[in-house]
């Protein structure tokens, strides 16, 4: 089959056409396409593209956000029919937004990008406490964890959790990286965050660098 419908699906993400791909994806399913190149070869690299065009702010997170709403609806109908081990992924990365803040627009952007960059994304959600948060890393046991917090009141929860991956002999297994709107690289450095992400495009580099 010749390799137009990539070129299609990569443009359909591009342009945030979330409406379309999910009629698009399931008709190349029913063709029998390769289902790990239509991923590694059309939609990351959309994914790739929406965040080179946001960073050299020809679109805003409005746009963004759409692209990585179509990259979604198409992941959530091949991922079912991939097999086992057929479906590769970057490394798993573990989200939520710390306890006494349940703000989560830009986690779940965050979250999004990260799917789109091949990552497996497990979304916690918001107001997490420090206990369950380290519940759910010794089960999963994910690459990456990222904190979000949106308040300054919330931010010290952040350091606490960091403490609590060293005092039950977690740290060393997880990078941390936090964000959030009054969160900067001073604040990450002084609670021993391994690195800290300003927007969801420095999050998936930075991931990609610790996978790496």
């Amino acid at each position: 089959m010749p390799g137009d419908y990539l070129d299609e699906v990569r443009d359909v993400i591009v342009a945030g056409r979330h409406k379309e791909i999910e009629n698009i994806v399931q008709g190349l399913i029913d063709k029998g396409v390769n289902l790990n190149e239509l991923i590694n070869e059309a939609m990351i690299p959309a994914m790739d593209i929406v965040g080179q065009r946001f960073a050299r702010r020809e679109i805003f997170v409005p746009e963004m956000l759409v692209s990585a709403l179509a990259m979604q609806k198409g992941l959530a109908l091949i991922k079912p029919l991939l097999k086992g081990d057929e479906s590769k992924v970057a490394g798993t990365v573990v989200l939520c937004t710390v306890k006494g803040d349940i703000h989560d627009i830009g986690k779940n952007l965050v979250g999004m990008m990260l799917e789109g960059g091949g990552f497996k994304v497990v979304d916690l959600g918001v107001n997490l406490s420090v206990d369950d948060l380290l519940t759910h890393i010794k089960q999963i046991r994910p690459d990456i964890l990222g904190l979000s917090a949106l308040l300054t009141t919330t931010m010290p929860e952040m350091g606490k959790v960091i403490q609590a991956l060293a005092d039950h002999g977690l740290r060393d297994s997880v990078k941390v990286m936090v964000g959030g709107a009054p969160v900067d690289r001073r604040f990450a450095d002084s609670i021993g965050a391994d690195a800290y992400g300003e927007d969801a495009l420095e999050a998936v580099r930075l991931a990609r660098e610790f996978i790496t």
